[in-house]
């Protein structure tokens, strides 16, 4: 009997360890790099004068992506997140000189997301989902700049929208992440 229980304890410490749930960084700063990247984002808004636009120039997130993900497994959330934070990252890399923003906010929004991406991608044990990328949620990114800049002209207003459409994208990457946290 005590063999059986000894046996269940280094069964259960060994399939804890080997988790995602197990990954420290993400357990300990996760939280701090995400509320930095909305914090910056916020710092970087500006208004925009035609709130009626706004509707029309919207590209609707692919929230069925979402839902399937927020019903994933650990590493399956984890690796959308990332591929969120990823698609986050080269759209801000791209000339936003028509912006308001100031360059050293954007390079730290930029440092954030990188981080954070490197260190989510790195608790995903075996990176097996990594290979496979999601086509729409690419698509969806893609869409972003090319349908909101070209209608709107490359404006301010158009990088104030697509700031406000990321800042949403990266609301629903920390849920994703914060469902598989320990609440504190």
């Amino acid at each position: 009997m005590l063999n059986r229980i000894f046996f269940a304890c280094v069964f259960l410490g060994l399939f804890c360890s080997g988790s995602a749930l197990s990954c420290r960084w993400m357990e300990h700063k996760f939280r701090q790099y995400s509320g930095n990247s909305l914090n910056l984002l916020d710092m970087m808004a500006n208004n925009i004068t035609n709130s009626t636009e706004d509707e029309e120039n919207t590209v609707a997130f692919p929230d069925h992506l979402y839902s399937q993900a927020s019903k994933a497994s650990a590493e399956g959330k984890l690796s959308f997140a990332v591929h969120i934070l990823q698609e986050v990252s080269a759209l801000f890399e791209e000339d936003q000189s028509s912006s308001s923003w100031q360059e050293v906010t954007v390079e730290n929004f930029l440092n954030v997301v990188n981080k954070q991406t490197d260190e989510l991608h790195s608790c995903i044990k075996g990176h097996s989902h990594m290979k496979k990328r999601n086509t729409k949620l690419h698509l969806y990114f893609k869409r972003l700049p090319n349908e909101i800049l070209a209608k709107m002209g490359h404006s301010a207003d158009a990088w104030e929208l697509i700031r406000r459409e990321v800042k949403d994208c990266l609301m629903k990457a920390d849920h994703l992440v914060s469902s598989l946290l320990l609440p504190n």
